[in-house]
């Protein structure tokens, strides 16, 4: 059937709504200038965007399990920065 959804083994669908919740939540806590400006448009204006998304998803895939546990928000963030990455990477391909 072709509107069927597939059928998650690993709730996948279930990860990805909670990081789209996630990230969604993050949009208010910025450091930089409110909701105009944020660390990661510094870091594109820099031209450093990739590299720096790619490297801050390392750090936090590498810290998950040693800083206050098993983390599960140090996965989101990770997912996070890798969703950036992949915009990021984007832009370079085109």
């Amino acid at each position: 059937m072709a509107n069927e959804k597939p059928a998650f083994r690993f709730e996948e669908d279930t990860n990805i709504q909670e990081v789209l919740d996630y990230i969604g939540s993050t949009y208010d806590q910025h450091y930089v200038g409110g909701n105009d400006l944020q660390t990661v448009d510094v870091w594109e204006m820099m031209n450093i965007a990739q590299e720096m998304c790619q490297g801050t998803a390392v750090k936090y895939l590498a810290r998950f399990g040693k800083k206050e546990g098993l983390n599960r928000k140090d996965l989101l963030k990770c997912a996070h920065y890798v969703i950036l990455l992949m915009h990021f990477a984007g832009k370079e391909d085109s």
